[in-house]
């Protein structure tokens, strides 16, 4: 079949084998709790997909990340966000190295030699909240930053080895810091949060922070620049998420052109329009690859993603339908399918929200988020 092959080649020159071990799993078994996909994910040497070659990772370009993530979650939703929230947090370190005369680069070292899997604790996106402010506050005491705060949900919470988290400085007033912090430190602590069956196996619990001690090597104060690293994790971010929740639209549509469903217009009209949003996300994909990630590539991906929502939500709609109320009621899977791509609206940032950033920056402003998230 031509769809998906694409997608499924890239992930399996990536990460191979993963792609039948996951086929091999299913996609219910996948998507409950303690299930077994973040540790295939993590010895398939997914840890490392982005992490530069000559630090011992695999240097996936941000076309062959979006492919694999879209294959993935084809798979498995839950496992395609968990990795999304790695792969944005290992983006932005590496990002954040290229930048600083730091240790990061030690530490992505790491994360592809020891198969480190990063959860990130930045800002919460809640209704009336800007998501780039920081919801967690650090102090000085005694030579170390004590940083307390919660973040939920937060995905990979029980199988993170490092916890990346955005924080207020507040000796510094507001000032933003990034800790470093690894998962076993004392005063970490996860609680169930997550009560949806949908996504239910990508770990998005509760982390809370009471009074963690966070030495200061470990503590980030980026430079001026800041702007441009948050930019450059939102390009990331926005990108990857997409990829996640079409991939899931596309595991319906594959299931209709397997059944021979409905007639040969609404087959390949479903697949037309899944390929049309994939087409606007590789060309930011391929902006990223050239060099370019600032507030253009942000607005591209932003509309892409926006545009990548309509299609799938009318397109599922419409494999549903197509594959009949047998397929609806015989296994739970079309349901969850259904169910699971209507998640893409709850991320941050949402459409109404940019309302005004988009009309301003379409008539020749500059975007400027900070006023609108």
């Amino acid at each position: 079949m031509r769809f998906l092959r694409e997608e499924r080649a890239r992930l399996d020159s990536a990460l191979p084998g993963l792609d039948e071990q996951l086929a091999d799993c299913g996609l219910m078994a996948l998507e409950q709790q303690d299930n077994p996909g973040l540790a295939l994910f993590r010895k398939a040497g997914g840890a490392g997909a982005l992490v530069p070659e000559k630090h011992g990772g695999l240097g996936l370009s941000a076309l062959a990340a979006l492919s694999a993530t879209r294959a993935i979650a084809a798979r498995s939703p839950s496992l395609a966000v968990a990795a999304t929230m790695h792969n944005f947090s290992v983006a932005s370190l590496v990002a954040l190295a290229e930048r600083s005369e730091g240790f990061e680069w030690m530490l992505i070292d790491a994360i592809a030699r020891d198969r480190l899997l990063v959860a990130s604790a930045f800002a919460e996106g809640r209704t009336g909240q800007n998501i780039l402010r920081p919801a967690m506050r650090a102090e000085t005491e005694d030579g170390q930053w004590v940083v307390s705060g919660r973040k939920r949900p937060c995905s990979l919470s029980r199988s993170m080895d490092l916890l990346t988290a955005s924080v207020n400085l507040a000796e510094t007033g507001v000032e933003l810091g990034i800790a470093l912090i690894p998962a076993t430190t004392p005063g970490i602590s996860v609680r169930p949060f997550w009560n949806s069956l949908v996504l239910n196996g990508a770990e998005s619990d509760e982390v809370t922070l009471d009074r963690v001690s966070v030495a200061d090597e470990l503590m980030v104060r980026p430079e001026p620049g800041l702007d441009e690293l948050q930019t450059i994790g939102l390009v990331w971010f926005t990108l990857l998420i997409s990829g996640c929740y079409l991939g899931a639209a596309s595991a319906l549509a594959e299931r209709l052109l397997l059944r021979r469903r409905a007639t040969a217009e609404v087959r390949s009209g479903i697949c037309a329009s899944l390929e049309t949003a994939m087409f606007a996300l590789e060309r930011v994909a391929s902006r990223v690859d050239d060099g370019a990630c600032g507030a253009d590539e942000l607005a591209m991906a932003l509309a892409a993603r926006y545009t990548t929502q309509d299609l799938v939500t009318r397109t599922t709609s419409a494999a549903v339908e197509a594959l009949g109320g047998m397929s609806f009621v015989e296994s739970p899977e079309v349901a969850y399918l259904s169910a699971t791509v209507h998640a893409l609206a709850f991320h941050p940032p949402s459409r109404a929200s940019l309302a005004t950033a988009f009309d301003d920056y379409f008539d020749g402003a500059e975007l400027r988020l900070e006023e609108t998230l």
